[in-house]
């Protein structure tokens, strides 16, 4: 079976691949909180190219690769020469040369883009102005871990409101690449574009899911799982905080929106949030959110997508490793090497 190399965008996935890895990730996480590590990233290195600075998806990255067994090497802005001195491209090249998978944190999506192209190992899409595919994977598990009382994934409906950033887009692609309902409830001009929500229909004549994109208030009726994000302004100068204020305050999440949703309606939000713009601190810290739990998930998604995008890696058989250690020994014997210092 041929395996995607990278992990850009949710769409370039099947329905039975991204729920391989999100069952893979679900079973790794089993596996560690039972109390075993299994050791499936031994010997490998991410590096971690970070455009931008981040919380979550650093810690959870850092921590996956240490729990597997691995390693990774943070690359901050100004730690690399990335579209600097030295192309995309080449970073990719050399990149590939020196570890094994890359994660990418970046600004302009076609980043990424040109470094996935470049390398001849895995990159995966940390976040890019289009897309945040990792925090959709989150977000699944997370669904799955707390369905409603007799419901499958696919019955369940899941409203994002507010603003139509990345990571809307990309909840709206996966949830209708699995066959759920979708309703994006936010204000024009800030809604999901007719060109995603095209490829959304396209997605729900295949999988039978449904989507949705309006204004309307009564459209978060029956919600299984109310997501937000924060309002357009996440970062410096994007848009003033009066203006932001006017233009989102009736899709802020608070407790009137959650009790349009079915009764035991979750909260879901992919942090950090603006407390008391996009939502309250009444649902932020109530029964009824799983943002907590869902930051958690990032880890979960990460080692899955770590494992699952380094698994044609070559495995070398025990008889091809004590071949090699033994003419290592040899060289380092025969040059004067102590070897019971040297492996001391």
């Amino acid at each position: 079976m041929t395996y995607k190399k990278d992990f850009l965008c949710v769409q370039d996935f099947t329905k039975d691949e991204l729920m391989e890895i999100i069952n893979l990730s679900l079973a790794i996480k089993k596996a560690i909180n039972s109390g075993y590590n299994p050791p499936l990233m031994k010997g490998k290195t991410l590096g971690m190219i970070f455009q931008q600075s981040s919380t979550r998806t650093r810690v959870s990255f850092e921590t996956a690769m240490e729990q597997l067994g691995g390693h990774a090497q943070y690359l901050g802005p100004g730690m690399i020469q990335l579209g600097g001195h030295e192309t995309i491209g080449d970073t990719g090249k050399v990149l590939s040369q020196l570890i094994d998978i890359v994660m990418a944190r970046v600004i302009d999506h076609q980043t990424v883009v040109d470094l996935a192209n470049a390398c001849t190992i895995p990159v995966i899409n940390a976040m890019s102005d289009y897309y945040h595919p990792t925090q959709a994977i989150a977000d699944v598990i997370t669904m799955m871990e707390h369905l409603p009382d007799g419901k499958r994934l696919e019955d369940c409906k899941v409203v994002f409101a507010g603003d139509g950033t990345q990571v809307c887009v990309s909840l709206g692609l996966i949830c209708t690449k699995l066959g759920m309902n979708f309703v994006h409830y936010g204000p024009k001009p800030n809604q999901i574009t007719k060109e995603y929500q095209n490829i959304m229909k396209a997605n729900c004549k295949e999988s039978g899911g449904s989507c949705e994109v309006t204004d309307k208030r009564s459209s978060v009726k029956g919600a299984d799982f109310i997501y937000t994000d924060v309002w357009y302004g996440l970062y410096e100068n994007e848009m003033p905080k009066a203006e932001r204020v006017k233009r989102f305050k009736d899709y802020q999440v608070n407790r009137d929106l959650m009790e349009l949703g079915n009764i035991g309606c979750k909260f879901l939000h992919c942090l950090p949030a603006t407390r008391g713009e996009d939502v309250t601190d009444e649902v932020a810290d109530s029964a009824s959110s799983l943002c907590w739990l869902q930051a958690g998930n990032r880890l979960t998604a990460m080692r899955g997508l770590l494992v699952y995008f380094t698994r044609n890696r070559k495995i070398h058989s025990d008889l091809e490793i004590e071949a090699a250690k033994d003419t290592l020994d040899t060289y380092l014997y025969e040059h004067g090497y102590d070897l019971e210092k040297v492996y001391k």
